[in-house]
């Protein structure tokens, strides 16, 4: 028989979920042979405002969901945020069944991209983590004060050394892409695999019409961060005395606008026609674009967990799909 139970959306409201156990499909990450849950789990509040308890509980809710793809990195809370992901995978002992993701080049200790500060970062991430290798690492920064080619070179060390599997860009422009794409060609070094992108239906032109084409033309897998626009496309701002009620609600404040308040509106259409959350509809509206491998997204209670990953079984029609890409067009 059929289980169901509540479980509290973003917006919270409290909707029904049947568990049936259900697998979802796994999707690859560029050239690479990492295969993903669609929705990967971001840890900047792990260490932050959520404490261990809050931390594990989420983790937990995400892994017995079907998720395995974690995202964090050396600077979230001064590396806390790596040590409870450490912690977790040990308790549960699934090191292997995850595939775990963090970036380097914005930590106090080790910040910017020489090749020194990311060796010692890494080392760093790798104590805190408890673990051999960084799935994924990921160049927080653009750091234009040092040639591309020591970047690159260390990173290739660490690849050979097998401390890290793959590597992509964070807060790169497409023609650094390019930059680095060539020199890895030329030095004849492990190219990036992936990158990560803001990218939502509020914020489309910079992707949309720049790094989209030159992800696509490199083969990079593409992550799409700020995935719900800190929190508004969880349809949980509505007016302004929303904003008070969340600590978040400042970074959502300059989105509530008339195109705002339109996107909102076209989201609750088709989750009212999907039986889905607002939140869950605008991660599948991303997972429907070329290129996307999984958004990066944040829970503040384990609750919140089921409507994320809700997305990875999400089918939107073409109808659904083209008013909401006419709602946000840019």
């Amino acid at each position: 028989m059929t289980q169901v139970h509540p479980t509290q959306s973003l917006t919270g409201s409290t909707r029904a979920r049947p568990v049936t156990g259900q697998h979802f499909s796994t999707r690859v990450i560029g050239s690479s042979d990492l295969r993903v849950f669609p929705v990967a789990l971001s840890g900047n509040i792990f260490g932050w405002t959520a404490d261990d308890a809050a931390t594990a509980s989420i983790l937990n809710a995400f892994a017995d969901g079907g998720g395995n793809f974690i995202d964090t990195a050396d600077s979230y809370a001064s590396g806390r945020s790596e040590l409870m992901i450490g912690k977790w995978m040990r308790v549960r002992r699934n090191r292997d069944q995850m595939v775990v993701a963090t970036k380097v080049g914005k930590s106090r200790d080790n910040p910017g991209m020489e090749a020194d500060a990311i060796k010692r970062s890494v080392d760093a991430s790798l104590a805190r983590l408890g673990t051999s290798h960084i799935d994924l690492l990921y160049l927080h920064v653009d750091d234009e004060s040092v040639d591309f080619d020591e970047t690159l070179l260390a990173v290739d060390e660490l690849i050979g050394e097998g401390k890290v599997r793959y590597f992509g860009g964070s807060d790169h422009t497409g023609n650094r892409l390019i930059q680095a794409r060539i020199a890895c060609g030329q030095m004849g070094v492990a190219p990036m695999v992936a990158v990560q992108a803001h990218y939502n239906l509020l914020h489309r032109q910079e992707y949309e019409t720049g790094l989209a084409h030159v992800a696509a033309i490199q083969g990079l897998g593409v992550m799409p961060r700020f995935a719900l626009a800190s929190g508004f496309l969880s349809g949980k701002y509505r007016q302004r005395a929303d904003l008070a009620l969340n600590s978040r609600g400042h970074d959502a404040a300059q989105y509530l606008r008339r195109r705002g308040i339109k996107i909102l509106n076209a989201l609750d259409g088709v989750a009212e026609e999907q039986d889905e959350s607002v939140a869950t509809i605008a991660l599948a509206w991303l997972l429907n674009k070329p290129g996307v491998v999984a958004p990066v997204v944040s829970a503040s209670r384990a609750e919140q967990v089921p409507e994320l990953i809700a997305a990875a079984r999400v089918q939107l029609t073409r109808h659904q799909s083209a008013e909401l890409d006419r709602v946000s067009s840019f």
